[in-house]
């Protein structure tokens, strides 16, 4: 047996859902580039053509919206089960709890597409209960004119949002909606493969999400365009960095070697919805520099801006706090986690990989 250390490059499971090749940088949803979908098309669309393999026509997304808004109110015993947890409860601690305690007789083998969308639409509604909850301001209760992406700003606002703001956090949803067999998809798929119920599933899913190393938020990207402070900085901060060899926030992956098409298109939204041309001049310019410096201290090396530097641009642009931003992720990337499992229950096989022992061995007893 050949041991491969976290298990890279082994090839688990064959998916329809989706394509990442890290070496082209292209990222493929259902047959359809993640960056057009992000651009010319509502995370509805998107989260419709995941669940069904197709994008929806005008009456199939209407259906699909009006479901979609009949999940979204919280059950009493999900407000009674917030209403006893401490305060200083993280946000993806809460989510994980509640998503836990939705675990009801209808959650059991097969998963279907009903508890996909169920399980989607409920947790904006849990993260922004529990957001304004922790920070002692009174509850939003969703809005039904509002479609998913808008009214996840108004329950943590309280105010219904511009447009464009909707429009880059719309993007950015579609952008990590999915994103091949990481971490927190092969989690999903494990629970899934032992027959267990949706629910834990995506509690799974979201223990692994929670984890730094999976999870992490573009706060860092923020504190470091906060630290470089003026383009006249850019070059002396950028060059005592790699000077120093410490690591650039928002640059580098480790899956693409090249351009990530998800920093693609959040660099063109954000670019369409930007008021302040500065701003975004300077984050364009920091990349740009930033790139330049990378090939010269480490030629070869191929390291680019990856999601989370462009997504610290919206994160700013809708000013999303800090503590909502991997809670953000995970309610985008419940559309993945879902469809995967849903796929795994058509084929299903358990995952049962071997370990190498390393340990000591007794010597025999003879008899």
């Amino acid at each position: 047996m050949t041991y491969v250390k976290g298990l890279e490059g082994i090839v688990a499971a064959e998916t329809k859902v989706g394509h990442v090749d890290g070496d082209k940088g292209q990222l493929i949803y259902r047959g359809y580039w993640a960056k057009d979908l992000a651009i010319n098309y509502t995370f509805e669309e998107v989260a419709y053509l995941i669940w069904n393999g197709q994008l929806p026509n005008h009456e199939q997304l209407n259906e699909f919206k009006e479901e979609m808004k009949a999940h979204r109110v919280l059950q009493k015993n999900i407000v009674a089960l917030m209403d006893c947890l401490p305060r200083d409860t993280e946000v993806m601690s809460a989510l994980r709890t509640c998503i836990s305690a939705l675990g009801d007789p209808s959650y059991s083998w097969p998963p279907t597409k009903n508890q996909a969308v169920a399980l989607t639409a409920i947790a904006p509604t849990i993260i922004a209960y529990w957001y304004r909850k922790m920070n002692g301001l009174e509850v939003v209760e969703p809005n039904e004119n509002l479609d998913h992406v808008a009214n996840y700003l108004y329950m943590i606002t309280g105010e219904v949002p511009d447009s464009s703001l909707v429009k880059a956090l719309s993007a950015y949803f579609v952008l990590t909606i999915e994103h091949g067999m990481n971490a927190s998809t092969f989690s999903s798929r494990v629970v899934a493969s032992t027959e267990s119920d949706m629910v834990s599933a995506i509690c799974g899913a979201i223990g692994a999400m929670k984890g730094p190393l999976h999870g992490g938020a573009p706060s860092g990207v923020i504190s470091m365009f906060q630290e470089i402070g003026s383009a006249e900085n850019i070059e002396p901060w950028v060059r005592q960095k790699l000077e120093n060899k410490e690591k650039i926030m928002g640059f580098g992956h480790r899956v693409y070697r090249t351009h990530d098409p998800r920093a693609e298109a959040l660099k063109e939204v954000s670019k369409q919805i930007s008021d302040d041309n500065e701003w975004f001049d300077f984050i364009v310019k920091i990349e740009d520099t930033t790139i330049r410096l990378l090939n010269e201290y480490k030629p070869g090396r191929k390291i680019y801006t990856n999601v989370e530097y462009f997504a610290a641009a919206v994160m700013k642009a809708v000013e999303l706090p800090a503590d909502l931003f991997t809670p953000t992720f995970t309610a985008s990337r419940l559309v993945g986690w879902t469809a995967h499992v849903l796929e795994q229950s058509e084929d299903n096989r358990i995952y049962r990989p071997q370990s190498s022992y390393i340990g000591y061995t007794p010597v025999e007893q003879k008899q």
